[in-house]
């Protein structure tokens, strides 16, 4: 793999020769050197894994329980891998999941070096278990870890632990009396170097685990996992509004990412400080921020998800737009890489697919002459989910939602990527995952 494949497309610079020698410190088989020069430090191999049974595993939680939705219920095993500076990456194990030790000084603690990726397994109604396009998770965690300093590796690496991990546990926590049901996968990586002050961390940590999640898209009204909605039992109550995502656009005083800045890239950085805006937000009764940027109020991301709109141009074509991804101020999601490839693929005579800058005074234009037809956010987490309203300047804009639940076009999208995740489809984004049975 080239450095171009890894980097992205706008970054140059100081920043651009940075991460370029990050790799070819950490991960010279990503052939990113120019000068011939190698390094001796071991690279992330995930043919040395080892395995170490968890003894004391814990009882699977029923769909939809309050464990479930307190996204704090893990899997019986984690993968753990660390690196140092001196020697690279040592044989990563699947080990018990358990509790992680860190010196004070880390700098994880201190300066934020901590990236981490969102993935789901999912048993299909075919009984097999499958990854969806983990390659391409795999490209962005590197992509992300290199950002912040932390080592690289080869993203076929990532995807082989993944898999180990999955296999193990898949039988157990996703069974197969359960079809159409997933857990969320969380790989991270963090700074663990015990030391003080601005520098590159000298020692890191990989590690993957398995979380039970509650499904967030349920396009019959928006429920969140938010202790004021619950009921006695923990779950979240009954939704008794409209359907779909409300949204409440962010003001002057804050911004999720800025050009040339570190928004394309999932790290805690991202997250951290937009919790205050997403916290007030739901306690207005709205489900996430619409993240603005810029005296234009430029659209561009809807909480942790990426935002896309369908309507007519002025010119009377039918569009799918989303925000561009040259200026870094965007994640680039799986789950919007694969909206608009199916789109193009499967709509492009219907629908036109554009990836531009556009403002919320478009999105008001649009409301206005009619010629808004839908809009939705996608992301891991949320997957697809309609948007009924978006909060914007003291006013309350209503989108449409064609059947009463969800737009059309964010239905049938939806449809198609399900289909590929639960194996309706046979399709090489559905990447299946062979299960190993612990059963003694």
């Amino acid at each position: 793999m080239s450095p171009s494949a890894v980097l992205p497309e706008t970054t140059g610079g100081l920043a651009n020769e940075a991460m370029k020698h990050t790799i070819q410190r950490t991960a010279h088989s990503l052939k990113s050197t120019t000068n011939g020069t190698h390094s001796s430090l071991a690279e992330l191999d995930a043919g040395k894994l080892t395995f170490t049974r968890n003894l004391n595993p814990i009882t699977v939680p029923e769909p939809n329980s309050p464990e479930v939705w307190s996204q704090s219920v893990c899997s019986d095993h984690m993968i753990t891998c660390t690196w140092t500076s001196t020697a690279g990456w040592q044989a990563p194990r699947l080990q018990p999941y358990g509790p992680l030790s860190l010196m004070p000084t880390a700098s994880v603690l201190h300066y934020a070096t901590e990236c981490f990726e969102g993935m789901k397994v999912y048993r299909g109604f075919d009984g097999r278990l499958r990854l969806f396009r983990p390659d391409c998770n795999a490209r962005r965690m590197l992509r992300s870890a290199i950002r912040i300093a932390l080592p690289a590796f080869a993203p076929e690496e990532f995807e082989k632990l993944v898999m180990a991990l999955v296999s193990v546990d898949g039988e157990k926590w996703l069974p197969k009396s359960r079809p159409g049901s997933f857990l969320y996968i969380r790989p991270t990586m963090i700074g663990t170097g015990a030391a003080l002050g601005v520098q590159r961390p000298k020692e890191a940590l990989f590690y993957v685990m398995l979380c039970c999640f509650p499904p967030f898209d349920d396009p019959r009204g928006t429920v969140t996992a938010d202790p004021t909605h619950m009921t006695d039992a923990g779950i979240p109550s009954a939704p008794t509004r409209k359907p779909g995502l409300r949204l409440l656009a962010s003001k002057d005083d804050m911004v999720r990412a800025w050009p040339g800045g570190f928004g394309y890239a999932k790290v805690g950085a991202n997250y951290g400080p937009s919790l205050i805006a997403q916290g007030e937000a739901r306690e207005r009764g709205y489900d996430q921020i619409l993240w603005l940027l810029g005296k234009e109020s430029e659209i561009t991301e809807a909480g942790a998800s990426n935002f896309f709109v369908v309507w007519r141009s002025r010119e009377g074509q039918l569009q799918l737009v989303t925000a561009p991804l040259g200026d870094k101020v965007i994640l680039e999601g799986i789950t919007r890489r694969s909206v608009l490839e199916l789109a193009r693929k499967r709509l492009g005579e219907e629908l036109e697919c554009v990836e531009r800058k556009f403002t919320m005074n478009d999105m008001v234009l649009a409301i206005e002459e009619g010629r808004l037809i839908e809009a939705f956010s996608a992301g891991t987490a949320f997957f697809i989910s309609p948007i009924s309203e978006i909060h914007y300047r003291g006013t309350d804009l209503d989108i449409p939602l064609e059947n009463g639940v969800s737009g059309k076009y964010a239905a049938l999208i939806k449809s198609w990527l399900a289909n590929i995740m639960y194996g309706k489809e046979d399709h090489p984004w559905g990447v299946i995952v062979e299960e190993k049975s612990l059963k003694a």
